[in-house]
């Protein structure tokens, strides 16, 4: 009789339900992971809420960590039983793009079938992480083993949030003494102001609405927080660079106001890194795109991923030169995964992330 486990299905808009699978089967290349905490992004509230588009049925999520249950006959240098955590991303390094350094978009291997976010499969085109199992393809390239006396909360902002706020820092181009604002400081934005305080800027600016996430903001690296609802914040970003504006502002929440308002806070010849999943067309305004004659760059990334984009996590983290384990605020069990949802979605009791845990 097939092993079965637990596993959190998308049923339609609006559902995201516990269901009863088979345990699968992996092919030579792959790897089967027993999960022992994931999380729940913005991207899977998306999914539940039918503004990005996946099969129904498919099991969602894309940050795991977990252990190795077994190993597929052409995969080395691991071994059952060890802690290891995949990237959100898990490209096959066999693409056009992904060959060209750009492992995020690791879609369309002959020249068919690409599209942006080819990269990312788990709960997108394959089955994800919140259940009891786990494949991960191609897994020698994508299985990263964690270090010893990190905790499961230490290392479960790399398959994601870490990687893709990182990666809005790594874009702007960040140099030693620059000016920086961040717009939204949720996870992802909170790891973009990390990530900017690691490349050195001289000045960041975390702009939300949620005093808790200023709070954070500031424990990560913010230098100055701007609360949208009591304050003009171009006008304070502008006063605060004396008239001069950013070096590199990030967007990490995808609305037309705040990507609208990056662009206006840059320099002539800033960046801005955008890293917001935009579900609207947007609008670029004449003066804040000084009519194409401003030497802007904008700039978008999706998580790099790969086993080496989460070592380099991780030993980060190892070093205790950046611990992203307080934004963990909630736990539940992965039987309780509609509630943690229903939390997250509605951002409710200061919430930043959610450890699910399938045992608990």
């Amino acid at each position: 009789m097939a092993q079965m486990m637990k596993a959190a299905v998308f049923v339609e808009p609006g559902r995201i339900e516990i269901d009863e699978r088979q345990v699968p089967n992996i092919g030579p290349n792959d790897a089967l992971i027993r999960i022992t905490t994931t999380t729940i992004c913005g991207t899977d509230v998306h999914i539940l809420k039918g503004e990005y588009p996946v099969e129904k049925g498919l099991i969602v999520g894309h940050e795991p960590v977990g252990v190795i249950e077994k190993l597929g006959s052409s995969v080395t240098g691991y071994r059952e039983g060890q802690r290891v955590i995949a990237g959100a991303i898990c490209p096959s390094f066999t693409s056009y793009a992904c060959q060209d350094g750009c492992s995020a978009q690791d879609g369309g291997h002959g020249g068919h079938g690409y599209k942006p976010m080819g990269g990312w499969r788990f709960g997108n085109t394959i089955d994800g992480a919140q259940a009891e199992y786990l494949v991960v393809p191609d897994a020698q390239a994508n299985l990263a083993p964690v270090p010893d006396g990190l905790s499961d909360e230490q290392v479960l902002m790399c398959p994601d949030i870490m990687s893709t706020g990182f990666a809005g820092a790594e874009a702007a181009g960040i140099r030693i003494g620059d000016s920086v604002a961040v717009f939204a400081q949720g996870p992802i934005g909170l790891c973009a102001t990390a990530g900017a305080r690691l490349r050195g800027a001289g000045m960041i600016i975390a702009v939300d609405g949620v005093d808790e996430r200023l709070t954070m903001a500031k424990q990560l690296g913010a230098d100055v927080t701007l609360d949208f609802r009591k304050v003009d914040v171009v006008d304070e970003i502008l006063k605060l660079t004396g008239g001069r504006g950013v070096d590199a502002s990030i967007e990490a929440l995808g609305l037309q106001s705040t990507f609208e308002a990056a662009l206006r806070v840059i320099k002539p010849g800033g960046t801005l890194s955008s890293l917001g999943v935009y579900s609207e067309d947007l609008h670029i305004p004449l003066g804040a795109f000084a009519a194409g004659l401003g030497d802007h760059k904008i700039i978008t990334s999706l998580c790099p991923g790969g086993k080496e984009r989460m070592r380099r996590l991780m030993q980060m983290t190892d070093s205790g030169r950046v611990d992203l384990g307080p934004m963990v605020t909630h736990h539940y069990a992965l039987d309780d995964i509609a509630e943690a949802y229903d939390l997250f979605s509605h951002q409710r009791d200061g919430v930043l992330k959610v450890a699910i845990r399938p045992g608990g």
